[in-house]
């Protein structure tokens, strides 16, 4: 293969979940299958990059100062769901049964991997609350000692003069999942995150 097609299968392979014979298959696709695609794609990615950026107040993707949903006057703005990653909050988007806005930190603390509290994005959450809107943080963080360690982290830094109430999402066993297959980690979750049945 030629040099050029060589360094764009080296970038195509940095994406997460592009491994090398995917990076192979989508370069091909692109030179040689494709072709007409490429200058479109070039261009999309051209112009993302150039309007593309992180909302100001919560972190998520936007165009203008403000993502969508921190714009819609029809969400709850007192109710304010913090996630690790944007992926997170689609995925709870998509299940539609949210309608409060959301507060994106960009990962999760981790003193093995460098992780501290100025390197997430926890300033502008914090000046939310400072405002008096937020009534209540829905914790939707990962269930691991990372994931842990932020929320223990987030609840202390939160002012003793303000009301805001702090819950934690459910976790356990997924939707037609079995007990006999579940992990004991899982378990334990389901366990404790269990409610009145009536």
């Amino acid at each position: 293969m030629t040099p050029a097609f060589e360094h764009l299968q080296q970038q195509l392979k940095q994406l997460p979940g592009v491994g090398f014979r995917s990076a192979e298959r989508i370069a091909l696709n692109l030179l040689v299958e494709k072709p007409d695609r490429l200058p479109t794609l070039v261009h999309a990615l051209q112009e993302a990059a150039r309007t593309v950026r992180r909302c100001t107040r919560c972190g998520n993707l936007a165009e203008a100062e403000l993502c969508p949903l921190c714009a819609d006057q029809h969400r709850d703005q007192s109710l304010v769901c913090v996630v690790e990653q944007v992926p997170d909050l689609v995925a709870l988007e998509r299940s539609a049964a949210y309608r409060g806005v959301y507060h994106v930190l960009h990962g999760k603390l981790s003193p093995i991997h460098g992780v501290a509290p100025e390197d997430l994005n926890f300033e502008p959450l914090f000046a939310r609350i400072a405002t008096g809107e937020v009534k209540e943080l829905i914790l939707a963080l990962s269930n691991d000692v990372e994931g842990e360690a932020t929320c223990h982290y987030l609840t202390s830094q939160l002012p003793a003069d303000r009301e805001v109430a702090t819950s934690r999402i459910g976790f356990g066993l997924p939707s037609g999942g079995g007990v006999l297959y579940a992990d004991s980690v899982t378990l334990k979750s389901a366990l404790e995150s269990r409610r009145s049945y009536s």
